[in-house]
């Protein structure tokens, strides 16, 4: 009997929880998420949410709760996350958005900083979705977990020296594949997607302050363009939604191309 596609992809009457999603990468996912007919709450450090968040509610008529959270803090994680499930009821998926990047030379990182951003890239994803996974064992209804990896998992970019970050989201690809065995028995499949150079607050700054990387942030990827939030949207849904019932273990680079290789000019 053929399946009914469009309703496939449907999350309607869902419940979601984005962690790092008052902004950036993770806010577009939240509305993405809300658009298909997903509840959606918010983790993030953020003590109040920025207007846009208020405002998605309303705009897309899902519920959307905000709880501030320090996925670094145990104490913080667990008890933001309960307020999450109490608020939502119940939960069916996760996407693990927090993190944090640092571009600089390898010698010059230092111990607190190369910490830092382990604890927030790859404590935080991992405790976020061992919470995930002991609510859906409660539930006993499986569910779907999207960790946000990065190009930096696949390649190194050019005239950027970010070995502490690039680690780091290696180790969370990997993590994906490494829980989509161990989960697959509670019925929580595990996948990743890996953006390459896109369009946000973070990738703004360093456009501003480097002509030569903003450069190559439009002209390098054999697309030759940047980025947006909205070309990873698409891949998440899918990853979140029955769509992909039979999809555990994979990443999906969106990169322009440039996870395999720069423009050649002909």
């Amino acid at each position: 009997m053929a399946s009914n596609v469009r309703a496939s992809f449907e999350l309607k009457g869902r419940n979601y929880i984005v962690t790092g999603g008052a902004q950036g990468i993770g806010l577009a996912l939240c509305r993405a998420i809300a658009e298909m007919g997903g509840n959606v709450a918010i983790l993030d450090m953020q003590d109040e949410p920025k207007e846009e968040t208020k405002r998605l509610a309303e705009a897309t008529g899902q519920k959307i709760t905000y709880f501030q959270a320090d996925v670094t803090n145990e104490t913080s994680l667990k008890s933001a996350f309960q307020s999450a499930i109490d608020a939502l009821g119940s939960v069916h998926g996760l996407v693990t958005s927090a993190g944090i990047a640092l571009e600089k030379p390898f010698a010059q990182h230092t111990w607190k900083e190369v910490n830092k951003i382990q604890e927030v890239n790859v404590s935080g994803t991992y405790f976020s979705t061992q919470l995930f996974a002991e609510q859906i064992a409660k539930q006993g209804t499986g569910g779907s977990v999207v960790l946000v990896a990065s190009i930096t998992s696949h390649t190194v970019l050019p005239s950027h020296r970010m070995s502490a970050y690039s680690a780091s989201k290696g180790a969370v690809r990997m993590l994906s594949q490494v829980l989509s065995t161990e989960l697959a028995p509670l019925g929580i499949r595990v996948n990743s997607i890996s953006p390459g150079f896109i369009d946000t607050e973070q990738t703004k700054v360093v456009r501003e302050s480097n002509a030569k990387i903003a450069h190559l942030m439009f002209n390098a990827p054999p697309l030759k363009r940047i980025g947006t939030t909205d070309d990873l949207v698409g891949a998440v849904v899918y990853l979140l939604s029955d769509a992909a019932n039979y999809t555990t273990g994979t990443d999906i680079a969106i990169t322009g191309g440039l996870h395999i290789g720069r423009q050649i000019d002909t």
